[in-house]
């Protein structure tokens, strides 16, 4: 088994707590100067001392998870990509290890540099108008939000569970006890309305009524009454989420306020504990789990990426809506899976083969540039409202996790998860790809010269200098 030493986060938890190396010693058990050597990593954290760190502090020991930290390293990489001289993995992870608040505050003024060069070139584009400089997106300052926050909010899992069991709502087929208990505790009506190309929920305080479209399906009524719920019963706790992120402006806290609602409905329809021992017995089946709890597949995969209650913890997914462009519309993470913002997406990734075999659910073993290997089970969705010719929605929608994982999901059935020859090797986007031959780049990888050679044509279109011999 490999050896954890995690001193830095050890010394972090000290020093936040406002603790000598004495007082924490004297609280494991241990010698102060054994602590010392841990907190030095002379010493690996060994598994009886996290649990006197358990016992100790009621702290969840996946603090201490090396997998916990992937996150802040992918950000890490991504922020000192390019440039002399070169920054190892080795001394990435000592970093992230040892100086985790450092790691971040680099993340951070990476961030705020990129926002500046973004808006310098938005400037230059715009020929010198000062108001042509963008502020930053409230939709991504609210999908950080979520991000950051690992897709879990256990006090509206907690209401919203109160609510199903309260309301005695049927698995499946929630829509009338929903219906009933707006009726009842609100005074609110439900109405059906005949427009099928109008607001899918309007909700007239007046009147008392809310009035839901006729396009819609009975699990998708469901999901927009009890997101009308989550705005009346959960408006303390979603004020109180909202009001402790730091948003911008007035538009960013409203998309927060609408994204939370909508995880209050996801918990109402496929309650905490109900979802998560169903997955668990199903092996994550996310057609088997859709039809019991009457879902989506894309609502399904929503759910079970925010299963990440202590002592009920569900696999660890990354979910992602992506269109036949590329753009991911949706992202949400309970792990550490890098979502790059510079540049597009792999076209090497499965997702984007979804959209060719509708229907279908397809599974790809993906391997990242630092080795990581990853599961990912993808199908495409699609929907559409009004009379024959109207606009639909096409996506694909995929939920990806560890490869450590992988074997706890009915999806990897059959496969050899330990065969080299299954891997794809894929990026975060080109940009930031250190894979040289690949050749289906789009965009050369940043900081790195290229090999400009009016006399020469490679297969890979953005082939690398070669650096100059000594």
């Amino acid at each position: 088994m490999k050896k954890a030493y995690l001193g830095g986060r050890l010394r972090q938890l000290r020093e936040a707590r406002g603790l000598t190396q004495a007082a924490l010693a004297a609280q494991l058990g241990i010698s102060p100067s054994y602590l010392n050597q841990i907190e030095r990593n002379q010493r690996p954290l060994t598994v009886q001392v996290l649990l006197k760190i358990n016992a100790a502090f009621g702290l969840d020991i996946q603090v201490f998870s090396e997998e916990g930290d992937a996150r802040v390293l992918a950000e890490l990489r991504e922020a000192l990509q390019g440039g002399e001289p070169a920054v190892g993995a080795a001394d990435l992870r000592d970093l992230v290890d040892n100086a985790p608040a450092l790691a971040r505050r680099m993340i951070a003024l990476h961030r705020r540099a990129r926002e500046a060069e973004d808006r310098a070139a938005a400037l230059a584009l715009a020929q010198g108008a000062p108001d042509a400089m963008p502020a930053p997106a409230p939709f991504e300052e609210v999908r950080d939000f979520f991000y950051d926050n690992r897709n879990f909010f256990d006090g509206l899992d907690t209401r919203a569970e109160d609510l199903a069991g309260a309301a005695a709502l049927a698995p499946g087929e929630p829509l009338p006890g929903l219906a009933a208990h707006l009726r009842d505790r609100h005074g609110i009506a439900l109405r059906r309305g005949e427009d099928e190309t109008g607001d899918l929920r309007r909700f007239d305080p007046g009147r008392r009524e809310l009035l839901l479209s006729g396009g819609l399906s009975p699990g998708q009524m469901a999901f927009q009454a009890a997101t009308q719920i989550g705005l009346i019963e959960a408006e303390d706790e979603i004020a109180r989420l909202v009001a402790g992120a730091a948003f911008s402006g007035d538009e960013a806290r409203r998309l927060a306020r609408i994204g939370l609602a909508n995880y209050f409905a996801g918990a109402v329809l496929m309650p905490y504990e109900a979802i998560w021992r169903a997955a668990e017995q199903s092996g994550y089946d996310i057609g088997w789990l859709g039809h019991r709890f009457g879902t989506g597949f894309e609502a399904t995969c929503h759910r079970l990426s925010t299963l990440q209650r202590p002592g009920r913890q569900g696999v660890p997914f990354f979910f992602l809506r992506v269109d036949r462009a590329g753009n991911i519309s949706k992202r949400q993470s309970a792990t550490d899976f890098h979502f790059s913002k510079v540049g597009g997406s792999c076209p090497l990734w499965r997702v984007h083969s979804a959209f060719d075999r509708p229907g279908e659910i397809l599974t790809q073993i993906a391997e990242m540039p630092e080795g990581r290997r990853y599961f990912w089970v993808t199908r495409m969705v699609q929907s559409r409202r009004g009379r024959f010719g109207s606009p639909g929605k096409v996506f694909a929608v995929a939920l990806g996790c560890d490869i450590a994982h992988a074997g706890r999901l009915v999806y990897s059935q059959g496969l050899d998860l330990g065969d080299p020859a299954a891997v794809t090797p894929i990026g975060a986007g080109c940009k930031i790809c250190p894979r040289e031959e690949c050749s289906q780049r789009a965009f050369p990888m940043l900081g790195r010269p290229l090999a400009a050679d009016p006399g020469r044509a490679q297969f890979s279109p953005y082939a690398p200098a070669q650096a100059p011999s000594a």
